[in-house]
């Protein structure tokens, strides 16, 4: 009779619900797989490889341009071991860029490919910077050469005035220009070569290192908010 009861879905009622209440809150959703996949150090590089397959064969051509002035020159000298070895390593870095990388890392092919990887960047980076000092060497060697034709065999001496001076003989070479300009010129090369290859190599060991310890997706947390459901550790 004057109980006052306010009519269902009024300002008064208890039952009222607001519209923002109706619609709920969005649920934060976590990032997708494809996202993942694509982030840096999830997925390899394309550059980084493609960088360090180009910089393999320059080294190894400019290399064997070397051994085609005298097949006397040393291991050493001639630094095509180390552009091999750069190739290799960026056929790996190819295939870690085309695997399907999973979230959780349980997969043993991908993780042992990762530590080649890894180890053979560590030693192309040494290595690198080994053919960088024996260019250097034989650089500042060559620029000290008093050479002299003898046949088919062009004959260096560091001191032409020294009976008992290091001499160096060039088999094959009959312009002894070969010796002290082209020669020289190579060695500067290489050092530019395997210097940018260090650093590449640098970077590929740094992109695995950051992906495995700092950029690793941890995967689904099965007992997480939704909120909460993808985490990086």
């Amino acid at each position: 009779m004057g109980s006052g009861t306010s009519p269902k879905g009024s300002p008064g009622g208890g039952n009222a619900t607001p519209a923002n209440e109706k619609k709920g809150k969005a649920k934060p959703e976590g990032p997708l797989l494809e996202d993942v996949q694509t982030c840096c150090g999830c997925r390899f590089p394309l550059l980084v490889a493609l960088l360090q397959l180009l910089l393999g064969i320059a080294v190894a051509g400019v290399a064997f341009l070397m051994v085609a002035i005298s097949p006397s020159l040393l291991a050493r000298e001639t630094p095509h071991w180390a552009g091999i070895i750069m190739c290799v390593v960026s056929l790996l870095g190819f295939i870690l860029f085309f695997v399907t990388r999973v979230p959780d890392e349980r997969a043993s092919a991908q993780f042992i490919i990762k530590l080649l990887y890894f180890f053979l960047c560590t030693m192309g980076l040494v290595i690198s910077v080994l053919v960088i000092a024996f260019q250097c060497y034989h650089y500042a060697l060559t620029n000290r050469y008093n050479c002299e034709e003898m046949e088919e065999d062009c004959m260096c001496y560091l001191d032409s005035k020294d009976p008992i001076a290091r001499t160096f003989t060039y088999r094959g070479v009959t312009d002894c220009s070969a010796i002290v300009s082209t020669l020289p010129m190579y060695y500067l090369l290489q050092m530019l070569l395997n210097l940018a290859q260090a650093i590449i190599c640098l970077l590929g060991a740094f992109l695995i290192w950051k992906h495995r310890y700092q950029v690793f997706f941890a995967g689904l947390q099965m007992g997480s908010p939704p909120a909460q459901n993808w985490e990086k550790v």
